[in-house]
């Protein structure tokens, strides 16, 4: 009952912003504006096979999971090109097996450090300065963290303050929101991509982007926790960072057929565990190895490959590939050392139900041979560690219909495939069943 009346206090709060959303978007040049969005979702896992479960494995019994998140997006235009964005957000989330035992978890809605009652918080809090550099003016339309106004085609962008660094890079169309798309982790962003993030997904830092008609260019450098997927950021920019660094360039093979594909290059530097150095301590001592005890500063470089591309006016299809050096722990994002992943997206218009939208994706995520042998010999990552390992790359599969009903509602149906948990084929396949609301305004 308790969860009940909490997920209608915020879809009220939804509609009363409504109001004041759209009185504040009648003029073509937003001075400031107000949305929301309100999402919740529950998942089923039928029990699964495995042969042996460790400390960090995910439970092959019968489980649950949800989670409900709220956000309100505030911005104001404070002077000529200046926005400034404040988001605070309520996280409810009760995770399968204690968020362990995945390298791709089921959902992105999922936090680290939520509970079964609500947690409060600042998601973001940031200034956008935009400098116009001429061309054709284009015109932006009112929406989440976005003022509606007319901006210059060639343009200078930095984004200073609190954020996810997933607002600014490796934007693809398909697969980027949980909230509104595919949920898996390796899915809604570069699996091996270990990007900067305190425990909820949000930090510090700033980016600057320099765009231009048909490609841009971005870097950034963002704060990293104070240790591994840790919720305190440690404020010492130039002693542990994480530096991004993405080209973008758009296409078009014909009038229907276009898209964009993204490189992007980073570097983490923070105290991190080394898996040889772990490994070559417990050749000495005969001990279990242990990460927490090699942790000191060190580097993790890595890169990844994102395209999207329109099939036709409601078929889009998206690819992504990512790798880094597997030498170090995870630190921020999940245990995925490299990934390959893709999928198609196909619009409602085909059937007469223009905002509806259903998806089919894949993912390959597999580990660094370091990290394998750190994990068969019983070492435990932040999120894996079964005892033993009898590898194999971790397989994922998802599939989706989003269902709009009403002017700002969506219910989504949605069902996951994965082999190999834990990139252990001793265990498993699991499946997950998911049922998804999302409003928004």
């Amino acid at each position: 009952m308790r969860l009940a009346w909490q997920v209608s206090l915020a879809f009220a709060l939804a509609l009363i912003t409504a109001g004041v959303a759209q009185a504040a978007g009648q003029m073509e040049t937003e001075f400031w504006n107000v949305h929301f969005q309100a999402t919740q979702v529950f998942q089923h896992k039928p029990s699964f096979g495995a042969a042996y479960t460790g400390f960090n494995s995910l439970i092959p019994d019968r489980e649950r999971s949800r989670t409900t998140t709220a956000t309100l997006f505030a911005g104001f235009r404070p002077w000529s090109g200046g926005e400034i964005y404040f988001n605070p957000e309520m996280a409810i989330g009760v995770p399968f097996s204690d968020l362990k035992g995945l390298g791709g978890f089921t959902s992105g809605e999922t936090q680290r450090t939520a509970g079964p009652d609500p947690t409060f918080y600042r998601a973001r809090f940031f200034l956008r300065q935009t400098w116009g550099l001429g061309g054709e003016t284009e015109y932006r339309m009112s929406d989440q963290n976005q003022l509606a106004g007319r901006i210059d085609s060639r343009r200078f962008v930095l984004t200073l303050g609190n954020l996810s660094v997933l607002d600014i890079f490796d934007g693809n169309q398909y697969s980027h929101d949980p909230r509104r798309s595919f949920m898996n982790w390796s899915l809604m962003t570069l699996g091996a991509w270990d990007y900067p993030a305190d425990a909820r997904g949000y930090t510090w830092g700033a980016a600057a982007e320099y765009i231009r008609p048909g490609w841009a260019l971005r870097a950034g450098r963002f704060l990293q926790p104070r240790e591994s997927n840790g919720l305190q950021l440690n404020p010492r920019i130039m002693d542990s960072y994480g530096d991004v660094v993405e080209y973008e360039q758009a296409y078009r093979l014909s009038e229907k057929q276009r898209g964009r594909i993204r490189l992007l290059a980073f570097r983490n530097e923070a105290s991190m565990g080394s898996f040889d150095a772990a490994l070559a301590a417990s050749d000495t001592t005969g001990a279990v190895p242990d990460l927490m005890a090699t942790r000191t500063s060190r580097s993790k470089a890595g890169f990844g490959i994102s395209a999207e591309h329109d099939l036709s006016d409601d078929i889009g299809l998206f690819l992504r590939a990512s790798a880094h050096d597997g030498k170090t722990e995870t630190y921020a994002f999940t245990e995925i050392d490299r990934s390959i992943s893709g999928g198609l997206v196909f619009k409602g218009a085909r059937w007469k139900r223009a905002e509806d939208a259903a998806g089919i994706a894949f993912a390959i995520n597999g580990l660094s041979g370091s990290h394998r042998d750190y994990l068969a010999r019983g070492g435990l990552g932040f999120f894996l560690g079964d005892g033993r390992l009898s590898y194999r790359p971790e397989q994922v599969v998802e599939t989706y219909y989003s269902f709009k009903t009403g002017k700002s509602f969506w219910i989504s149906f949605d069902y996951q495939h994965i082999r190999n948990p834990g990139y252990n084929a001793d265990r498993g396949p699991a499946n997950f069943f998911g049922l998804r609301f999302h409003a928004e305004i």
